[in-house]
């Protein structure tokens, strides 16, 4: 039996994407791990940088391996097709099992350029010089509105909430306890709250050394006392050894903020389950 606090498992990428491992590593790892929903999310296809992203032949591709996979797994692991849809994608995310809404870019006010913000650290001073002068906060709030975009869109899952921190350090780029950072951050969670999205836990910022996950403590708190009531977890991992990557400090911190519950999808509907 597991010994997971949380056997559910939502946001996964394989080698079809940015991934290091395939479909079927991955499988294979949540289970021996006691996983028992494993979600993929390989990330749609995003026309502003091909690199990351699936293209329309490996998108068939990693769907059929997934109908493999759940074939394989039935009875045992529930195995869902879901898609990592972003906000410059030029695909709906439709015809999956559910879909996280993420913002990974910004497009430049000034050049139209689109900026990765969790990647390079000199692109995100281009950004803040160039198209925002100099002013980092104004990125910032840019990033949120971006988010918000997304979560109007209804997404099952509102993706790694304040990616746009993941380079940021010690205020590297802006103030995070600023008020123009908290109010811009406040808007896009009233949204999610408003279009009934299920907020990601994420614990990709363990990864990236922040000691916390995405988003931080302070916003899942202020998210419950808002009215949010919905939460899921996800590793966002790219290889098969942080599937549950640091699940049980998450759980402890949702709990903390004054969650019992997470949300968990089988056959397309949410179910609750306790955080143990």
């Amino acid at each position: 039996m597991s010994n997971l606090c949380l056997t559910s498992s939502v946001h996964n990428h394989s080698n079809l994407c940015d991934g290091q491992s395939s479909l079927q590593e991955m499988a294979v790892a949540a289970w021996k791990q006691g996983v028992t929903t494993l979600g993929f999310t390989g990330h749609s296809h995003t026309p502003c940088d091909l690199e990351y992203c699936m293209s329309p032949s490996r998108t068939a591709r990693y769907k059929g391996e997934i109908n493999r996979l759940k074939a394989q797994y039935a009875g045992k692991m529930d195995v869902l097709c879901g898609i990592e849809w972003d906000q410059f994608s030029d695909e709906e995310p439709n015809g999956y099992d559910y879909w996280i809404g993420s913002v990974h870019y910004l497009r430049g006010p000034v050049t139209g350029k689109y900026y990765e913000i969790d990647w390079r650290e000199s692109d995100l001073h281009t950004c803040v010089d160039v198209e925002f002068g100099g002013d980092g906060l104004a990125m910032a709030e840019a990033y949120f509105a971006s988010v918000a975009q997304v979560a109007e869109k209804k997404p099952t899952i509102l993706g790694h909430f304040d990616l746009i921190k993941k380079l940021n350090g010690k205020g590297e780029f802006f103030n995070e306890s600023s008020p123009r950072y908290r109010d811009a951050a406040l808007n896009a969670l009233r949204q999610a709250i408003k279009h009934c999205t299920v907020l990601e836990i994420n614990t990709g910022g363990y990864k990236a050394g922040l000691g916390v996950p995405n988003p931080t403590p302070d916003v899942i708190r202020r998210y419950r006392e808002l009215g949010g009531e919905k939460i899921t977890f996800g590793a966002d991992a790219h290889k098969p050894e942080h599937i549950a990557f640091h699940f049980a400090d998450a759980a402890a911190i949702a709990q903390e903020a004054g969650f019992r519950y997470y949300v968990r999808f089988k056959e397309k509907k949410p179910e609750y389950l306790p955080i143990q």
